[in-house]
């Protein structure tokens, strides 16, 4: 269809904001949120609800979100969805990439337009463009480097946003738990929200957990309240010998961003010295990729990632299929699982390693983000099973 000078049905629209892939490669499209530039690693996330939790996931730090979902925004956002616990730290994901431009919401639960929620965060966000197609080049070629920018006027230095995006080194060999990690040692005692009742207080807790926090999401917080935990988080770089001195029932290795062989370095020795004293351990995601690196297990960068809350996995002790919300661009290689580490999961999409489990240990770990926030309820039984373990080892 082609386009009529005085046509006012086909405005001359110019763009405000950019996405500037490594390769050179320029997408134009229309600013939202913060104004400014970005750069980070280009994914796709396939959820159809829990934009504001996957927003706020401090795993997505260093990451550029593109939804495939083409209704972002339309349910508002407001305080008790988000999931970042460290709220100084770096907020998440560094920009957001839509189809349509946001919707006024239309949610009872609604406080806040994603828009402005979106400024107030310093999140620059695109819409606009064919997110099929972005979602088509990531399946071919990977997740690319890029750049956003978002300029109000419309006018960008073209040239500085393509040797930004070229030159930035991406997150392979890159520790970026700093960023999100809590800078001191805390308590927490909220429970899972509840209809028409919001969130509850463990006040009877039966174990004492100490969480590390290499990035750790609010609802993973309140399941493992919600089973019975008193929690106490520590920052990432605690020592053992520090933990250990909590008297844990259990010690929970939390999800972050990067590459989990970077924040390996300070974390293996001491995950190492906790499966050492015998303490019941829970990973997930990041703290799963650094279980397998503490029993001599590699990891790998994926070509795509597993972004969405859709992905089903086989638990293979006992043969069932879960559906997961999963948020990861790293994973274990399972050719190089040691004797001693049994896979207990898979992937149905790529059979890729989803979970392990020490032999005779009560040490385990998955992949995905039994959490489900946002996402299926499916691997809510991973938290009892943790809260189980704890209770036979205090009972022996």
């Amino acid at each position: 269809m082609t386009q009529h000078d005085n046509d006012p049905a086909w405005p001359d629209h110019k763009p405000t904001a950019l996405l500037v892939l490594a390769d050179g490669t320029v997408l134009e499209g229309f600013g939202l949120g913060a104004e400014g530039h970005a750069v980070g690693e280009v994914c796709f996330n396939t959820a159809m609800t829990g934009y504001e939790e996957i927003l706020t996931d401090p795993s997505y730090a260093g990451q550029l979100i593109t939804f495939t979902f083409p209704h972002i925004g339309n349910v508002g956002t407001n305080d008790e969805d988000i999931e970042t616990v460290n709220m100084a730290a770096t907020p998440g994901a560094r920009g957001v990439i839509l189809r349509t431009a946001i919707t006024n919401p239309s949610n009872y639960r609604a406080t806040k337009h994603l828009d402005a929620w979106l400024k107030a965060r310093g999140i620059i966000g695109l819409s606009g463009i064919d997110t099929r197609a972005l979602t088509a080049l990531i399946r071919s070629k990977g997740m690319p480097n890029a750049v956003i920018a978002h300029s109000k006027s419309g006018e960008f230095d073209l040239h500085g946003l393509k040797e930004e995006a070229r030159e930035w080194p991406g997150l392979e060999g890159m520790d970026l738990v700093p960023m999100v990690t809590s800078g001191q040692r805390f308590t927490w005692d909220e429970m899972p929200w509840a209809w028409d009742k919001g969130f509850g207080r463990q006040d009877k807790p039966e174990f004492n957990v100490v969480a590390i926090d290499y990035g750790i999401k609010r609802n993973i917080l309140r399941l493992l309240a919600g089973v019975g935990c008193k929690v106490t988080v520590v920052p990432a770089t605690t020592p053992a010998e520090d933990i250990l001195a909590l008297n844990p029932d259990g010690v929970f290795l939390s999800n972050g961003p990067g590459d989990p062989a970077a924040t390996g370095k300070y974390a293996v020795p001491v995950i190492r010295d906790v499966i050492k004293s015998g303490t019941p351990t829970f990973g997930i995601c990041l703290g799963h990729q650094m279980l397998g690196l503490a029993v001599g297990a590699k990891t790998k960068k994926m070509h795509q990632g597993h972004h969405g809350a859709n992905h089903p996995v086989k638990d293979e002790t006992t043969g069932k299929v879960e559906i997961t919300s999963m948020n990861h661009g790293f994973a274990v290689d399972e050719t190089t699982l040691p004797k001693g580490a049994t896979q207990t999961h898979i992937s149905l999409f790529d059979g890729s390693n989803c979970g392990i489990q020490l032999d005779g240990k009560p040490v385990f770990s998955v992949q995905y983000h039994p959490e489900a926030s946002p996402g299926p309820r499916d691997s809510h039984y991973l938290f009892q099973r943790f809260a189980d373990l704890m209770r036979q080892r205090k009972r022996a």
